[in-house]
């Protein structure tokens, strides 16, 4: 403790603060981006299909999604140093077992605790470097950490496919161990202790009981209904208890004092389309970034390097479009860049519905290019305009709906792009005697509705744009009145 007491005390302090937090922000970026271009080895290591490999990101994204709002609420009551220091420890933890596992539920599961060591830091990144950054240097500091993970997305393709390709898959996972260990050993000492304050607003638990399986059976009945048939009983049975329990939370929402999620919010027309179209923008992402890697070593036989190299152009694009599209977003609004850059987005999956066995390798980098940067183009000023169309008094609750939307979203795209292969492909490997014609007409089913998610965040983010005004006003007039 003498350690950390002396630090406090000296001049700059707290960019050693922010360094921990970004050891933190690239692990989790890099392991997120590396498990992309694992998905096909994996599924042949494990002798399973598309269906049963998307698992491995499905549950670690549903795990995170759920759980944000929950961890930072009780690292708030009982200590931001503490939960993120045990967020190493477990991500650590969890990273190793996924490493060390024989089958793919334990896998899955091994998943599942790495998601909660990656909320534990998630959640406490952004509030740790708020509590501790002068006023005048903070908006520097979470450009850093957003720096930091902007890098990890980045070298997480290349460098998971150097070593899938020279070493094998665990070592994807093994990597990570040593960064926990030394970003547990740096947080203890260096993140400052926080007092734990047990009198803030209690959270809302019952909501988040009732939120996560309404959740979990969304993404469900997106993952099975066209391989199963949107009518079939299964299908129908998830519908109705996922529309119960969301039903449930709504109810218990308009009553609880401290809500998990402030409905009132959503009165905004700016603030809901803005989340709907961040969902379905991130849909899209990782719908391309599930399928891709597939259908290059599947149909192309290329190795996972090169896999890796190929899929680093979509963090590429996304990297060098975001500063810019932000500071366009400064001077000239939010309106044309958000529409501009879901339209590109949408153009670049409709340029990977051509793909076939034998296409350039220009077409394929073109699509996955015009991608990246629609959604470099789109993310900045799609979220300035959500946090800057609600009271600054609500900025907390109104980001964690915009991080819950976000992390839905690429659950939501992986789950659909896997379901429409998947199904594409039982139905075509019947048609069809050849299984690389099959492959390649089930991969245009899955890019194809993946268009489908782009074109419609084009279509709201064109109508939103045309009908923003003043919604700010009339909410903060509701909630005043409230």
């Amino acid at each position: 403790m003498r350690t950390n007491a002396s630090l406090h005390h000296k001049q700059g302090y707290y960019w050693v603060v922010v360094g921990t937090v970004c050891i933190g922000a690239f692990m989790a970026a890099l392991d997120a981006s590396i498990i992309n271009v694992a998905m096909p080895t994996l599924s042949k290591s494990f002798a399973v299909s598309m269906d049963s490999v998307e698992w491995v990101s499905i549950a670690y994204l549903l795990t995170l999604t759920s759980l944000l709002t929950l961890l930072g609420s009780l690292s708030d009551r009982l200590g931001r140093k503490k939960f993120y220091t045990i967020g190493f420890a477990i991500f650590g933890l969890g990273s190793g077992l996924c490493g060390l596992v024989s089958t793919m539920p334990l896998l899955i599961g091994s998943r599942v605790l790495q998601a909660l060591g990656a909320a534990m830091l998630q959640a406490n990144s952004i509030a740790i470097i708020t509590s501790v950054v002068p006023s005048t240097s903070r908006g520097k500091a979470i450009g850093i950490q957003g720096a930091a993970q902007a890098i990890g997305l980045s070298i997480g393709p290349t460098v998971g496919g150097l070593i899938i390709g020279s070493f094998g898959w665990r070592l994807i996972f093994y990597i990570n161990i040593p960064v926990a260990i030394i970003g547990t050993i740096t947080a203890s000492f260096i993140l400052p202790k926080d007092q734990p304050n047990l009198h803030s607003s209690r959270f809302d638990y019952l909501g988040a009981l009732l939120f996560t399986p309404f959740l979990i059976l969304l993404v469900l009945i997106f993952k099975d209904g066209y391989k199963v048939g949107w009518l079939s009983p299964e299908i129908l049975a998830e519908s109705l208890v996922c529309i119960i329990f969301l039903s449930l939370f709504i109810l218990r929402e308009k009553k609880c004092k401290n809500p998990m999620i402030d409905f009132n919010l959503f009165k905004n027309r700016t603030f809901t389309s803005g989340n709907i179209t961040g969902l379905l923008s991130y849909s899209l992402m990782f719908g391309v970034l599930f399928l891709m890697p597939f259908y290059l070593e599947w149909v192309l036989q290329l190795s996972p390097f090169l896999v890796g190299l190929i899929m680093t152009v979509v963090s590429l694009a996304m990297f060098i479009m975001s500063p810019f599209s932000g500071a366009l977003a400064d001077h000239m609004g939010t309106k044309l860049l958000t529409s501009s850059g879901m339209i590109i987005s949408s153009l670049g999956a409709i340029v990977l519905i051509l793909l076939s066995n034998n296409t350039a390798a220009y077409v394929y980098l073109l699509g996955l290019v015009l991608v990246g940067a629609g959604i470099g183009i789109f993310t900045p000023p799609n979220n300035s305009s959500v946090m800057g169309s609600i009271p600054p008094e609500h900025a907390g609750v109104a980001g964690g709906i915009l991080n819950m939307s976000r992390s839905l979203g690429m659950s939501m795209g992986v789950a659909i792009a896997g379901t429409l292969y998947d199904g594409a492909f039982s139905d075509y490997s019947l048609i069809h005697h050849t299984l690389a014609k099959a492959q390649i007409l089930s991969f245009h089913v899955g890019f194809a509705g993946i268009t489908v998610l782009g074109i419609i965040a084009s279509v709201i983010c064109v109508f939103a744009a045309k009908h923003s005004d003043n919604t700010s006003v009339e909410l903060n007039k509701y909630i005043s009145l409230h």
